[in-house]
């Protein structure tokens, strides 16, 4: 008797794995992903040497960086392939006490970050990663200080919640790939960044999508993760508050359809989106393929990719220039832009051009 209670509970527990096998099997479609922008063949055209009023922020061989990691905790590798990708470039890596320390506090993370700012010896913040927590340091950010210090701070996704501070302080900042530039960065994009830290910074030529809007803008070049860059709408630190024209962009990763809506509905409603003089959009970076709740078939049929969505719902009827992927953001390639100082975007039929003034 006991032997078939026994068989009978294992004939049970194989029906429900085999119904968890057939339900997973239905849903894997919608578990898949894929990516947007990644691969625009992007080259630069140029570079011209810095010449506006923060010259001085710009690196000599020799200088002293901090290497800290503000937002998410980094792994050993990253941190050390930062270290050692700086020396190569001729600067003086100095870490942070908290870098890679497991159990370390936001208070922690504000040290290092203060101390990197006040340190004179200084001359700019590396980020080794983004991640999540940017915004509970800048939330606590003692008033004045990073006007105060006047350095560079280097770095993407999650350090958009810093880049926005530096904006509005009147600072420049370098959006680009961290520890990534050091370990599986193209050659061509660790080059353009290399140089910007110089000073020297490119002119891009890319081609266009056909979901481009014609024209030209110049303005402040403004955002960076488009998740990060929601959650500093309306804070000290919402650089789309700095009262000069702007040129909005923006990229994303993991996220989904709906998501992506919710953020740039919420960017609309704040009048950033119509506030801006041009926009570029970035990566969109292993996105979802399907999102049950929002798929677009209410709003005029389902969504055939990010960037339709996006021009179809904010976009189609915009009397600014609009352009689409640029190669910026999580993907394999991406190449560094000078936030906070003034750029120009021209956008055409078949392809657009950014470069700063």
């Amino acid at each position: 008797m006991k032997n078939s209670f026994y068989i009978i509970g294992l004939i049970i527990v194989m029906c429900l794995f085999g119904l968890a096998a057939c339900n997973g099997a239905e849903e894997s479609p919608e578990a898949t992903t894929h990516s947007e922008g990644v691969n625009t063949k992007c080259r630069v055209t140029g570079y011209q040497d810095y010449n506006g009023a923060h010259k001085s922020l710009f690196l000599k061989k020799g200088d002293k960086v901090a290497v800290i990691s503000p937002s998410a905790l980094p792994t050993e590798e990253q941190r050390d392939a930062t270290v050692e990708g700086l020396k190569k470039w001729g600067y003086v890596p100095v870490e942070g006490k908290y870098v890679c320390v497991k159990e370390r506090t936001m208070e922690d993370c504000m040290e290092d970050l203060k101390w990197a700012l006040e340190d004179s010896s200084i001359k700019a913040i590396f980020c080794v990663r983004g991640g999540y927590a940017s915004s509970e340091v800048m939330d606590v950010m003692p008033k004045g200080l990073i006007k105060e210090s006047n350095k560079l701070i280097i770095g993407f996704s999650d350090i958009t919640v810093y880049q926005s501070a530096w904006t509005v302080d009147g600072l420049p900042s370098i959006h680009s790939s961290m520890s990534a530039t050091f370990m599986d960065l193209p050659k061509e994009c660790a080059q353009v960044e290399e140089k910007m830290f110089t000073g020297q910074i490119p002119s891009y030529k890319c081609e266009g999508s056909r979901f481009d809007n014609a024209g030209k803008a110049d303005g402040i070049l403004i955002g960076g993760n488009l998740s990060t860059y929601t959650s500093v709408i309306n804070t000290a630190y919402d650089c789309s508050k700095i009262g000069k024209p702007y040129v909005l962009f923006f990229e994303e990763v993991e996220s989904n359809y709906e998501n992506v809506h919710r953020y740039l509905t919420s960017l609309k409603h704040a009048g950033v989106l119509d506030g801006a003089a041009g926009i570029i959009v970035g990566e969109m970076t292993d996105m979802a393929d399907y999102c049950e709740t929002y798929t677009g078939n209410s709003r005029g049929g389902d969504f055939a990719s990010y960037y339709e969505m996006i021009h179809r719902e904010f976009f189609s009827d915009a009397d600014v220039p609009v352009a689409y992927g640029f190669p910026a953001g999580h993907g394999q390639f991406n190449y560094p832009l000078l936030m906070g100082e003034e750029v120009s975007l021209n956008v055409g039929e078949k392809e657009f051009t950014l470069k700063w003034k």
